[in-house]
């Protein structure tokens, strides 16, 4: 079974709807625990529109599974990975206009800035992965810069509007993950990732982990985060 990480971030943005307490990240992140997941993912911002520096100390300090960090690749971020140590970080592209993360980061233009930062995290023995495309290129660069894995970008699979569109992203997904666990990456998947979608891309036997937070979110405001986690599991 492909393994689970729930991305909690949209916990604290109907938190920050009100700019009030409620819900707590914190206590959501023991959900995910309880419900069988096997890890939590946070994306704190360089604007912290939703998760809070408060949000990431507080959830490691209760984690008992794996803690993923969501962060772009930056000195600021470097540092509190650093002070924080989550299990693993996974460098995003953060634009302050987007609504989420628009496609996959372009590791063959930052290098330098990525590899600095991945540099860090070794360095206090935190896993580290990048949030791409799914792309050989981009797979090499993620190599050559010394990543553990990659997150492989499910967004034009996600958003495609046909079948033959969705089988041809579909494919090319399969494709970057064979290739990248040839040389050693290990590989996730994330991004726009449903009740619908998600069964063909669990079946990519490479593909070890998924990062799904939006649409578990919103089916936790229906039926409650633990069930909505176990149904989750249950496609998986």
């Amino acid at each position: 079974m492909t393994d689970l990480c729930v991305n909690i971030d949209h916990v604290a943005t109907i938190r920050e709807a009100r700019r009030t307490f409620e819900p707590d990240p914190v206590f959501a992140a023991s959900i995910v625990h309880l419900a069988g997941a096997a890890g939590i993912t946070i994306h704190l911002r360089e604007d912290r529109r939703h998760i809070k520096d408060r949000d990431l100390r507080l959830i490691r300090d209760v984690c008992q599974i794996k803690l993923n960090l969501e962060m772009a690749a930056t000195d600021e971020m470097a540092q509190i990975a650093c002070d924080v140590h989550p299990d693993q970080i996974t460098l995003v592209p953060e634009g302050r206009q987007e609504v989420t993360t628009e496609g996959g980061l372009d590791v063959v233009t930052n290098r330098d800035a990525v590899k600095k930062t991945l540099d860090a995290a070794k360095e206090k023995g935190i896993e580290t992965s990048l949030f791409i495309d799914p792309n050989r290129a981009q797979i090499d660069a993620s190599k050559a810069v010394g990543a553990n894995a990659i997150e492989i970008h499910t967004g034009e699979y996600a958003n495609a509007n046909s079948k033959a569109a969705r089988a041809k992203e579909l494919a090319t997904i399969a494709d970057a993950t064979f290739y990248a666990d040839s040389i050693g990456l290990e590989v996730y998947a994330g991004h726009g990732l449903t009740y619908y979608n998600v069964v063909p891309i669990s079946q990519i036997g490479q593909i070890q982990e998924l990062n799904i937070g939006h649409s578990i979110i919103a089916r936790a405001v229906l039926v409650g985060l633990d069930q909505a986690i176990s149904e989750m599991l249950l496609l998986l």
